[in-house]
């Protein structure tokens, strides 16, 4: 066998494998195990809170005074909605002594949207 063959084709299988590698992570979908994982964890975030979400508007369907804290609610600023779900206790979860942020800005955004 020819030696400069046998590195032509070495060098050929080298740069084959780096370009393979290129695409596969540019526009193949390739991702590293860490990249995958926070995606996974992100994801089942979301699902828990959206999950969550219908029992914060439940907990503010069942206050006595609704009516009057709904006017209260559309009456505040955009930035202390969150804050005034928490203090309510519609973002406390059964079985939690903390409300969750995240919980009480997205009972924020369904109590806005559909006006319970």
């Amino acid at each position: 066998m020819n030696q400069e063959k046998i590195k032509t084709g070495i060098w050929s299988a080298i740069g084959g494998a780096v370009v393979t590698m290129i695409v596969g992570f540019s526009m193949g979908g390739w991702v590293l195990g860490s990249t995958s994982l926070d995606s996974g964890k992100k994801m089942a975030q979301s699902a828990v809170i959206e999950r969550l979400t219908p029992m914060c508007v439940a907990q503010f369907n069942q206050d006595l005074e609704k009516e009057k804290k709904l006017v209260e609610f559309r009456n505040i600023d955009f930035w202390k909605k969150e804050q005034y779900i928490m203090d309510q206790g519609w973002a406390t979860m059964p079985f939690e002594a903390e409300p969750d942020t995240q919980i009480a800005d997205s009972c924020s955004t369904s109590l806005m949207k559909n006006g319970q």
